[in-house]
């Protein structure tokens, strides 16, 4: 088993997509219960969505609710539907450096702060021939960690080294 310079600690958020929102916020808002915590929109990244939580402090995940601002435009926020999956890592400067250097392929941007005020960086859904390695179709979203998330996943696995 290789070594590695970060540890991915558990998911931060599952981004869901569909034409319009509203289906989705009576679905996950409406029926399920999560609450309202927030909104973003980018027209660069052609997204307008409403995140909701479940869950409790630093163990809190959020589902982003998302629909394209402009349908006819790429990206497809809503295709496929279940657009990305994020999650926390406890370094992200050192994963990205080490799964690089491994050939995994990153899109475009490179570590940025992303909607929910953390940084981001993201796995593409397809390697290629410059970096083979990708998410298998899905889009996968690293998220650094905050300290209190770092402490807590820490506590939880008895990890006294790292809170």
């Amino acid at each position: 088993m290789m070594t590695r310079p970060f540890k991915i600690l558990g998911i931060q958020q599952v981004a869901v997509g569909a034409p319009d929102k509203a289906a989705l916020r009576r679905l996950w808002v409406d029926t399920l219960g999560l609450t309202p915590h927030g909104r973003f929109a980018s027209e660069k990244e052609n997204v307008d969505e409403d995140i909701v939580t479940m869950g409790a402090g630093p163990f809190t995940v959020e589902v982003d609710l998302m629909q394209p601002i402009d349908p006819d435009k790429k990206p497809r926020v809503d295709t496929p539907p279940l657009n990305h999956i994020g999650l926390w890592v406890d370094d992200i400067d050192a994963a990205v450096e080490w799964l690089g250097d491994r050939g995994v392929r990153f899109t475009p941007g490179g570590i940025r702060p992303g909607a929910a005020g953390h940084r981001v960086c993201f796995i593409h859904p397809k390697g290629n021939e410059a970096s083979p390695i990708g998410g298998e179709g899905v889009l996968i979203e690293l998220v650094e960690a905050p300290a209190q998330v770092r402490d807590a996943f820490a506590k939880l696995s008895g990890d006294s080294s790292r809170a």
